[in-house]
């Protein structure tokens, strides 16, 4: 049974990486809009949700189609990219020295032996950051990793001297919530042996 990841983010492939089985990778071209009325976690399971179903939308056979989203609230406010640097010198300012949280989306769809089955769930970590001084908030944005990231910070390379302490997931702050994929992948082998996935085609 073929695995596929439905992003084009390179931390969630490197994630998928430390799983040692075979998958490729189909980048969904959902839009990524809020909906009104949903609650911070039914948005992040939404839009992990459609960015999976594109993708499993677009392909057939026995198949796990791996979909996730992840985003930044302080106080209620969502923070997604940055749309510039202007934007991104924002965004950090107002998480400076603040504690707030990171949620990351996530849904697995599943199709065997013509039997639908999907797995939605969420993971929230928070987030303790140090004081930064305005030099390095803009140090940081000119090294160019800030743009692709939403709240316009990543927890690992450069950025890492900056983050205080993390109470919950790590992997999940990355980009994936890595132990429930492998949690799910197992389940979806009803007690097979998970190297039993890692053909693309079958």
């Amino acid at each position: 049974m073929k695995i596929i990841l439905a992003s084009k983010s390179p931390r969630r492939k490197e994630l998928m990486d430390m799983l040692n089985l075979k998958y490729e990778v189909i980048v969904s071209d959902a839009e990524e809009t809020l909906e009104n009325g949903l609650t911070i976690e039914e948005q992040a399971k939404r839009l992990s949700y459609i960015k999976a179903k594109t993708v499993f939308d677009e392909t057939t056979g026995d198949r796990i189609v791996i979909g996730s989203d992840t985003m930044v609230i302080k106080n209620g406010k969502i923070y997604g990219k940055p749309k510039n640097e202007e934007d991104a010198f924002k965004i950090l300012k107002e998480l400076n020295g603040t504690k707030h949280q990171v949620i990351t989306g996530l849904a697995i769809l599943v199709e065997k032996n013509g039997e639908y089955e999907e797995y939605i769930d969420y993971e929230i970590t928070e987030i303790h950051f140090k004081n930064m001084t305005d030099e390095e908030i803009k140090n940081w944005i000119a090294t160019g990793e800030a743009m692709d990231k939403a709240g316009a910070y990543a927890v690992q390379g450069e950025f890492a001297v900056f983050i205080e302490k993390i109470n919950g997931n790590y992997w999940a702050v990355v980009g994936l919530p890595i132990h429930k994929v492998y949690d799910i992948l197992k389940k979806c082998q009803k007690g097979q042996s998970l190297k039993s996935i890692d053909i693309l085609n079958n």
